[in-house]
């Protein structure tokens, strides 16, 4: 089984809390065979895979795999082209190059207001990018953004492979068809 969950802002990754405040996945009524692929922290939303294939964590999470994520980022300030360029080639985050990746802006870009809201600064303006990685290191768009003095304000990941979030609702889970499975191995 396969599911593709849209995950919350405040929800871990996890089933157990484990002394955190933030909420679980527990309350989403998730058949008790799963368990998640893969992490977004508790300030990040969107795609989240979870399955009771144990095969697939490495498969679809392995940077030698190649499997592309995209992440939909507002970010604090207005990238220029040259940060967008610098985003792409490769940035050092704690001692580390992040892989080359493809970065752009997302111009007419919306979607419904988080719970709670972003920082909203009336003297700094706020974009939208798009990140597209193949590999995907703790906070590691977070950090990327930093390095190239853009602070994440939100942060949805929509696509692993070809498969897209699309418009699944907040907070809703469904399990993926087989079309879709391989959707995912799709580069």
């Amino acid at each position: 089984m396969l599911i593709a969950f849209n995950k919350p802002y405040g929800v871990l990754s996890q089933f157990t809390a484990d002394g955190s405040a933030h909420r679980t996945l527990a309350e989403f009524g998730f058949p008790k065979t799963v368990y998640p692929l893969g992490r977004l922290d508790a300030e990040s939303e969107g795609l989240l895979l979870l399955s009771d294939e144990g095969k697939l964590n490495k498969t679809l999470l392995d940077p030698t795999a190649q499997h592309l994520r995209r992440y939909h980022v507002q970010v604090e300030g207005v990238p220029s082209d040259e940060a967008l360029n610098l985003l792409e080639r490769g940035v050092v985050i704690q001692g580390y190059k992040t892989l080359p990746c493809t970065a752009w802006q997302l111009h007419g870009f919306s979607v419904p207001p988080r719970t709670p809201a972003i920082r909203f600064r009336k003297a700094i303006p706020t974009a939208w990018i798009a990140l597209e990685l193949t590999e995907g290191k703790n906070r590691q768009v977070r950090k990327m953004t930093a390095a190239v003095g853009h602070p994440t304000l939100r942060l949805i990941r929509v696509q692993i492979g070809a498969f897209e979030l699309g418009d699944l609702p907040s907070g809703t889970w469904r399990a993926l068809t087989s079309d879709e499975r391989h959707l995912l191995f799709s580069k």
